[in-house]
């Protein structure tokens, strides 16, 4: 049966009309269940595999959905729509180059369709070609400038470029076509340089009163949290703050067990013996420095500096240590509300011979070679999760350097709760988990520097900004990195930053805001109470 064929027919076939409508609804475990039966009466049917691919997506399993449409499209290569999902699995699962491959021909197969153009702009922002994505956001808005979420798609690749005042037009512009769009509002507060007036304040609060999406009224309650915070409303602010944090949570299925049992499996089966046996496995190449930790902890800045290296190259937050973390442990890759640790892959991972670790670490050196633009020898991957794996890191990878970057516990957990996340943190949406998850990362880390003694070399923030010259060129020996003073300006240095840090790195290195938290501090109870005792053993 032809393509035309097959979706002419899906318009009446009883089967995939019922397993519609029950995506439409939501109901995935009906429409899962009448999709395989279909499949099991017609398994060439396409349209049937890209409808349980959607299941799949949806579900989070992003292996199954990835193997069904690449069935589909071997079986109708026409059928664009599969492989536009096609591409989007693709870059969930961090396979950039194939992803680019598929857009390109998506937009040979149909220049005029604007949709495919978003896709490899999507692609091409996570691979770092922001001038081609750049390019193909404009020629959208050519054609269609009233698409608002488009405009704000543009405002992120010049806010990563460094072009403020063309991110925050573009935010404006999106504003001006959708004043209710709350991600246009949440990206001009995260901007962090831009300050609302009582006009824009009243017109969030007036898009809030009227929104019925989640995903607006969460976002504008960042947006007024930071608009009164800036206004010195605390209270106010706090409880947009606590508002959108509630909606936000409401949405994920974090599990604070599941990191838990990675602490505590780590401890068992992450042995200094165990390391001691392992001796020498893995790729030797020193080429990745690791930065890793929680977020709001300072680690951009730390990669900033270290970018202004003539050494080394500044990436992004790199997706490849967590994909290998999950294949071992047989997920595919995680959810968006994923925490990065899963006890369910360290058991496979002290299974693998000397072989197979040298080769996981020259395939992560591989996977990763897209996001390197220049011929320097050294690059960072900021992914702050990745503390997760410093064990995976060292038996893969035994020669990279690995950064932890440590801030204040409170002020840390609160930057991390007022900070709305595109994807992934999913414990920092209630005060009292992203208070044990602090506890768990540094008994973790604690752990490591057990095991492994330094092995791990630890940046005190505080300490950075109070002496950054003392501090840098202890962060570049424990690199392998001669001094350059380059390195004590890195808000010279003009690279991309896809972080929300990116605006304040571009400024002097100062103390501002090292005790902003405490402004605050009539409502974390419930943090301050997670974290009495890492406060007050902590050094800085």
């Amino acid at each position: 049966m032809t393509l035309a064929s097959q979706l002419e027919q899906a318009q009446s076939d009883p089967d995939l009309v019922a397993a519609a409508q029950a995506l439409r609804t939501n109901r995935l475990d009906l429409a899962e269940r009448g999709l395989k039966n279909r499949l099991r009466d017609d398994p060439a049917n396409v349209v049937a595999m890209r409808m349980l691919a959607e299941v799949a997506g949806r579900l989070g399993r992003y292996p199954i959905a990835e193997t069904l449409l690449a069935r589909a499209i071997e079986l109708a290569p026409d059928f664009h729509a599969a492989r536009a999902n096609y591409v989007t699995v693709l870059h969930r699962r961090s396979k950039f180059r194939e992803a680019l491959a598929h857009a390109e021909r998506l937009i040979a197969a149909e220049p005029g369709n604007y949709n495919h153009l978003a896709l490899i702009a999507a692609v091409q922002v996570r691979t770092g070609d922001y001038a081609a994505a750049v390019a193909n956001y404009r020629q959208i808005l050519e054609r269609f400038p009233a698409q608002s979420r488009i405009w704000v798609s543009l405002g992120h690749v010049y806010k990563t470029i460094g072009q403020a005042d063309a991110s925050t037009a573009a935010y404006r512009t999106a504003l001006h076509g959708d004043p209710s769009l709350g991600d246009a509002w949440w990206s001009l507060a995260n901007l962090k340089t831009v300050r609302f007036d009582q006009a824009d304040i009243d017109t969030m609060t007036d898009a809030l009163s009227r929104a019925a999406n989640a995903d607006d009224r969460l976002h504008l309650h960042f947006a007024l949290g930071k608009a009164l915070e800036d206004k010195r409303a605390w209270r106010q602010s706090f409880d947009h703050y606590a508002q959108g944090n509630s909606l936000r949570r409401e949405q994920l299925s974090y599990d604070p067990q599941r990191t838990t049992r990675h602490l505590h499996a780590s401890r068992d089966l992450l042995t200094a013996d165990a390391f001691a046996a392992r001796a020498g496995s893995g790729d030797p190449r020193c080429d990745p420095i690791f930065v890793v930790g929680l977020p709001r902890s300072g680690s951009t800045l730390i990669e900033q500096i270290l970018a202004s290296h003539s050494a080394v190259e500044g990436t992004m937050e790199l997706p490849d240590i967590g994909t290998i973390s999950a294949d071992l442990g047989g997920r595919g890759n995680r959810n968006e509300d994923d925490d990065g640790a899963d006890s369910g892959y360290l058991g496979a991972l002290l299974a693998l011979d000397r072989d197979r670790l040298a080769e996981l670490g020259a395939a992560y050196l591989a996977t990763t070679r897209i996001q390197r633009k220049t011929d320097r020898p050294r690059f960072i991957d900021k992914m702050p999760n990745n503390f997760a794996h410093v064990g995976l890191i060292h038996l893969i990878l035994p020669n990279a350097t690995i950064i932890d970057a440590r801030r204040h516990p409170v002020a840390t957990g609160f930057a991390a709760f007022k900070q709305h996340f595109s994807r992934g943190q999913g414990f920092t949406y209630d005060l009292a988990e992203v208070g044990a998850y602090w506890r768990q990362y540094a008994e973790l880390m604690r752990h490591f520097d057990t095991v492994l003694p330094g092995r791990v070399h630890r940046v005190f923030h505080e300490r950075l900004v109070a002496d950054p010259e003392r501090e840098i060129r202890g962060l570049l020996a424990a690199c392998g990195l001669p001094f350059e003073a380059a390195c004590l300006a890195p808000h010279e240095n003009e690279r991309a930053v896809r972080t929300a840090s990116a605006e304040q790195v571009r400024r002097p290195i100062s103390a501002e805001g090292l005790d902003h938290w405490r402004n605050y501090r009539p409502w974390l109870g419930a943090l301050e109470a997670e974290l009495a005792e890492e406060v007050s053993n902590y050094p800085a």
